[in-house]
């Protein structure tokens, strides 16, 4: 591969936290809303996108960067880059850097909403002392719908709880932790899950996969938790099952995203949502400079990134 040795990164705080910059290397900022500051638009090789873009529609504007070779996100999901910025660039992730705060934000969120907690904090509004008794995580048998890196740390949380874990992955096989089901078991399945954790990517294989099949298979009192992305989820048909009162859920992401003020979901006493911030804790800027940094290093010597997702022509 040919180096890459001129980068730009979204803000001043992770250019700073990137340096001193390996050597050879040059880095500028650029929030693709305006224009690069301290390099060139015709400099640039790669482009570390914003963490959190409220319109995917911005990333087209990196083909502005005329000898751009390598986009690099900050989240673990890449779905919709590739389409935005072209086949032609290469894709890195930054697979790993989220994996614990969203494990534990899925942990959370189960339990969340098996002892009450929303509901619990409903009440606190109105002074409402309504004691009463929730499932628990305890003895729950639970479905994690995933079992990547980040369904690996969700597995190791979830392992004192006591529980009895079903693992789904794309294909069925057995691994050091034992049994992984596959895919085309879900629905056999869905029938004793009383907890579906998603951490699935987005693909044409995943949307929807918590469809109205699958969500009227499971039994009632089950509760629905998604780390992974919205339309993992058919909203409309998990809505219509939340709002019945048979299902619980409890939702970092949502289709549409973010959720309407006047969403039904929001005002169902069994619905538990958090806006998208599974990864966004303060573990997230030390660890996303370190990738970033050894990224630098790496591309500057001539060798493929990390956590390389698509490999563009532009690339080598």
């Amino acid at each position: 591969m040919e180096p890459i040795t001129a980068f730009t990164v979204p803000d001043q705080s992770l250019l700073d936290a990137c340096s001193p910059l390996p050597d050879g290397v040059r880095c500028g900022i650029w929030d693709l809303e305006g224009d690069p500051q301290g390099i060139g638009l015709d400099e640039i090789q790669a482009v570390v996108l914003p963490y959190a873009m409220h319109s995917q529609d911005v990333l087209p504007r990196v083909r502005r960067a005329s000898n751009l070779r390598l986009v690099h996100t900050q989240s673990t999901g890449y779905d919709g880059v590739r389409e935005r910025v072209g086949d032609d660039i290469a894709i890195a992730s930054a697979h790993g850097v989220h994996a614990a705060a969203t494990a534990e934000l899925a942990v959370g969120l189960a339990l969340g909403a098996l002892r009450g907690m929303g509901q619990a904090a409903q009440n606190q509004l109105t002074g409402t002392w309504d004691s009463k008794r929730w499932p628990g995580l305890a003895d729950r048998r639970v479905g994690l719908l995933g079992v990547g890196g980040i369904g690996e740390e969700i597995r190791r949380r979830l392992d004192p709880f006591e529980i009895d874990l079903v693992r789904i992955g794309t294909r069925a096989r057995t691994d050091e932790h034992g049994e992984v089901h596959g895919m085309d078991e879900l629905m056999d399945l869905a029938p004793g899950l009383e907890v579906v954790i998603a951490i699935v990517p987005l693909n044409d294989s995943t949307r929807h996969i918590i469809g109205q099949e699958f969500l009227t298979a499971l039994p009632d009192g089950a509760v629905v938790v998604n780390v992974a992305r919205g339309p993992v989820v058919d909203t409309d048909a998990l809505t219509a099952e939340v709002a019945s009162g048979r299902l619980y859920c409890a939702l970092d992401v949502t289709d549409p995203e973010p959720l309407p003020s006047d969403h039904p979901l929001w005002r169902l006493p069994n619905a538990l949502i958090t806006p998208h911030v599974g990864g966004n804790t303060e573990a997230f800027p030390p660890r996303i400079a370190k990738l970033v940094r050894e990224q630098f290093a790496t591309m500057a010597a001539g060798e493929k990134p990390k956590n390389l997702v698509h490999e563009g022509e532009r690339l080598l």
